[in-house]
């Protein structure tokens, strides 16, 4: 697909019928609107046709009888074409709705399969923009959109038979300043059409930026950077603006010319009528006709803009449908009924983007039951480690085996449903304690989080919270503190009882008083379960039966404490610099 804001056609027909996929289930609601748009095409013209008649044929003869008959019969086709309307709006905005609806689940569906690299490189407000401003504008393509077009069609045409069926030179006279309007409905076209596409890049632009910096506030504050980034959030928000006046003033200048278009085939009419001696009942049946005509063309060019806007949404959120770059389920892997627990890394090669490798050649074993520690300088790849065990990243070269057997050949949903992961940045989400704990699992119950509660020792710190295990912690979990938040965590990945325990700094945002009451439930845990350690405390590294250094991205040294302090190599020197505080400490 083309990229949004490129020249291109006007109409992306591939998009509209993809569009129109998600529109399969409601078919009969489609026909049913056609149906509607033929039938309300048909009645509009009858009424100033009738009303022709009746000036001709029985004014002049005041028939009384045939006068409240017709006015009767008129009165029924306007009740009748004022109920074909009214379902026939009800029914595009049904269909519309239900398409969203629909459409809005599949993204987040999607969203939701993505491999992390996504993530890493998009910002969240634009995925909200996505999933929330981009499904809702393809809502218009059904109740603003096409079929609403097709209908207007259909009225201009039946119309314009009438027209020419009743007096064709009187037609081509009245419709002679056309060609005005044409030039001037595409020329509104093309400036309302860039405006919104400016307005829709402003807003993905403002949802970003807002949920950026929302969500980094403290950040923002801390540093005294508000009055940057006001400045930052103005300039956006001034974009959008301007976007949005051009647009308007497009519209102030459209509408009128449409009023002097009319203006001027009415006078038209009306001289070559008085020099020609038209019937009064066409003269008047033919300014009603005008009138019927105007009406949709006063809003098609603006349906038309609606319409594309949609597309537009529309190809944006097929680019995140078709995005490739999804963790892979595997239905048909395997999911063995016991997983001793055993990893190994097989030269190992993985970058973010492109060939930037972040890890090179990484080969490494963790027996069953087996604690290895993985240590090394900030971004020498150990967290990316625990990253790719579980398949949260597609590695690039290389394999990694659970008990022989690749991680791909395992059903993801079962492969990470046996690693628990316990990280330094613990998300909450907003809720209780207990659904944090539990991730709204129906299986796990109340007394199960507090039996693995009070394994940790933070039972009473729980229960002295207001409403305990109903607190909520809000957002992030920023009514808790650092601490507290990763006791949280520790009590979750106690509760799924894994066969592989990772913990990624754990324990380095506790003090020392936390610390000890979790050491005796992770010297639990770790009985009987593969676990990997990545720390900075000497006492979590000494206790592991392997030790793996990584280096720029390499697995440099492996092997217990004692044999690597005996090196005197990468561990030696990274022992020296970072651990020997600590040793003389404790």
């Amino acid at each position: 697909m083309q990229q949004t804001g490129k020249r291109k056609k006007f109409i992306d027909l591939g998009v509209l019928k993809e569009v129109f996929a998600f529109a399969k289930p409601y078919k009969k609601k489609i026909y049913l609107s056609i149906f509607l748009s033929i039938g309300i095409a048909i009645l509009s013209p009858l009424r100033p046709y009738l009303i022709q008649y009746t000036i001709n044929h029985f004014i002049n003869d005041k028939n009384i009888f045939w006068l409240i008959m017709i006015t009767v019969i008129q009165i029924g086709i306007l009740f009748f074409e004022t109920t074909l309307r009214y379902y026939f709006g009800f029914i595009t905005a049904w269909l519309g709705q239900y398409v969203v609806h629909d459409m809005r689940l599949k993204v987040y569906k999607k969203i939701l399969s993505f491999n992390l690299r996504q993530f890493d490189k998009t910002p969240i407000g634009t995925l909200t923009t996505r999933t929330i401003n981009d499904v809702e504008a393809v809502n218009n393509i059904f109740s603003d959109g096409l079929i609403p077009i097709i209908s207007d069609m259909l009225s201009i045409i039946s119309i314009l038979l009438f027209m020419f069926f009743v007096d064709w030179k009187l037609s081509l006279i009245s419709l002679a300043p056309f060609p005005i309007l044409i030039i001037a409905t595409y020329l509104f076209k093309e400036s309302v059409n860039k405006s919104f596409i400016r307005v829709r890049n402003a807003v993905a632009r403002l949802n970003a930026f807002v949920q950026e910096h929302l969500t980094g506030m403290t950040v923002v504050q801390a540093f005294v950077n508000e009055d940057k980034e006001f400045e930052k959030f103005r300039l956006i928000n001034q974009e959008h603006r301007n976007a949005n006046i051009r647009a308007i003033f497009a519209y102030s200048v459209f509408f009128p010319v449409i009023e002097i278009v009319l203006a001027v085939s009415i006078g038209l009419l009306v001289w070559w009528g008085g020099n020609y001696e038209a019937d009064a009942g066409v003269i008047i049946s033919f300014i009603m006709y005008l009138n019927l005509l105007f009406r949709p063309l006063r809003v098609i060019a603006d349906k038309f803009n609606t319409l594309q806007m949609g597309v537009v949404a529309g190809e944006r959120i097929f680019k995140v449908l078709d995005n490739p770059d999804v963790t892979e389920q595997t239905p048909d892997g395997k999911a063995p009924s016991i997983v001793p627990g055993g990893i190994k890394f097989e030269n190992v090669w993985f970058a973010y983007t492109d060939e930037d490798y972040v890890l090179r050649n990484v080969s490494f074993e963790a027996k069953p039951g087996e604690t290895i520690a993985i240590v090394g300088h900030t971004g020498s790849g150990k967290t990316t480690i625990i990253s790719l065990i579980n398949r949260l990243y597609h590695i690039n070269k290389g394999d990694i085996k659970l008990d022989g057997t690749s991680i791909y050949d395992y059903k993801t949903d079962f492969l990470r449903s046996k690693i628990a992961v316990v990280l330094q940045d613990v998300f909450l989400f907003s809720g209780t304690v207990f659904e944090n704990i539990a991730l709204r699992d129906n299986t796990i119950t109340r007394e199960m989080a507090i039996e693995a509660a009070k394994m940790i020792g933070v039972h009473d710190f729980i229960l002295k919270l207001p409403g305990g295990y109903d607190y909520n912690v809000m957002e992030r979990g920023n009514t808790l503190s650092l601490g507290q938040r990763q006791l949280i965590s520790f009590i979750r990945a106690l509760l799924y009882n894994p066969s592989i325990l990772i913990l990624d700094e754990a324990t380095s945002s506790i003090d020392s008083e936390s610390e000890i009451l979790i050491q005796n439930a992770i010297d639990k845990m770790i009985k009987g379960r593969t676990s990997i350690v990545i720390a900075h405390r000497l006492s979590t590294i000494r206790k592991a039966g392997k030790i793996v250094v990584m280096d720029k991205g390499k697995a440099v040294e492996s092997g217990t404490h004692e044999d690597l302090m005996q090196l005197q190599g990468y561990y030696y020197k990274l022992h020296k610099l970072q651990f020997e505080k600590q040793e003389v400490e404790i």
